[in-house]
């Protein structure tokens, strides 16, 4: 296990370093960059003029003509942006591999200048929270109803929850979610939107804020996890009539053993591997698919962050965020790789 371990870090490393690489040169195709945005507000009409101003002195750069060629350079030469293409990724990623310096950044949207891993780290733990939860929502769900559908398969309960499967997948998350929010503040008068409830924005941590928060986070969570979860079920379902139909398991009734203790003894171990291998590639589909539910839902991910840095043309900040999820993949499939190994013994990890 260890030396397998040992054998993945440099791939891992190199396939971290090339999804950023890949991601830096897509974001800088687009037309202009943050340079242009920021002298977008030169305008003295223009919203977030001096909030962006007081930003660039922040910075080292004091904006006054907002005209002259020669102010626009030292602007980009103060930030980053008039080297070649190729030192530009030199220069910002070898900070971030030698002194896990992500470098500084505006607040995307606010202008307000600081080092971009306060931005990044304010965002990732509502990120982690509600993809572990949607995680658990997920499973929770999949696993039983997948069971039963396979079980009873072509029963009234396995025709409704096929046709509540086919709705989730079909329903997109925003719309779901915006029904969700509805309902609940029409009828219920829930407010579901945000992190946390006004008394506890501010509050230190606590049991009481915990409670709150997953409260807020159990319906985007739920919504979230809908597609997945109808997903899971049918690649369930599939698997696990597959192994039903092999004459191990036909032996196995024969012999008078009812058919649950033989789904859960034997092919549930075969037909779960799906489910294990799903982690790598789970979590960051739930970050990135988590922009529009957070945008309605006005949660603080990771996804909303990256999206309001591309909107921005802050290709460092989108650049720094693409990393760190690409950096989390490989977590994913590293936990993934290990957990098949100890659920499926035949499985044998190698170099």
């Amino acid at each position: 296990m260890i030396s397998y371990i040992l054998k993945r870090i440099p791939i891992a490393i190199f396939t971290v370093i090339s999804v950023s690489f890949v991601a830096f040169i897509t974001m800088q195709a687009p037309a202009g960059d943050y340079v242009d945005y920021l002298f977008s507000f030169c305008n003295p009409e223009a919203a977030g003029r001096g909030m962006m101003h007081a930003g660039l002195a922040q910075a080292g750069v004091a904006m006054t003509d907002c005209t002259s060629a020669e102010e626009i350079q030292l602007v980009r030469e103060v930030l980053g942006y008039h080297h070649p293409m190729l030192i530009q990724y030199w220069n910002w990623i070898t900070p971030i591999i030698f002194r896990f310096d992500f470098g500084i950044s505006a607040r995307p949207g606010v202008g307000v200048w600081g080092p971009a891993s306060e931005y990044i780290l304010e965002a990732l733990p509502p990120t982690i929270y509600l993809t572990l939860l949607t995680i658990l929502i997920t499973w929770t769900l999949a696993i039983p109803i997948g069971i039963y559908s396979a079980v009873r398969q072509h029963s009234v309960g396995d025709y409704i929850f096929t046709f509540l499967g086919f709705t989730g997948l079909a329903v997109p998350d925003f719309l779901l979610a915006l029904v969700v929010m509805y309902l609940l503040f029409a009828y219920f008068e829930m407010s579901v939107g945000d992190l946390h409830s006004g008394a506890y924005e501010t509050a230190p941590w606590s049991v009481g804020k915990v409670i709150d928060m997953i409260q807020h986070l159990l319906v985007p969570a739920a919504v979230l996890g809908t597609a997945g979860t109808a997903a899971l079920i049918r690649i369930l379902r599939n698997n696990l009539l597959d192994e039903l139909s092999k004459p191990y398991v036909v032996t196995a009734q024969a012999k008078g053993m009812s058919i649950w203790k033989v789904v859960f003894k034997y092919p549930l171990k075969v037909a779960i591997n799906p489910f294990i291998s799903s982690i790598g590639f789970i979590i960051p589909a739930l970050i990135s698919g988590s922009v529009i539910l957070s945008v309605a839902m006005g949660l603080p991910t990771l996804g909303l962050s990256l999206l309001n840095a591309i909107q921005d043309e802050n290709i460092f900040l989108a650049a720094d965020i693409t990393l760190i999820l690409g950096f989390i993949t490989v977590v994913g499939m590293f936990i993934s790789d290990i957990l098949l190994v100890m659920i499926d013994p035949r499985i044998k990890l190698s170099g």
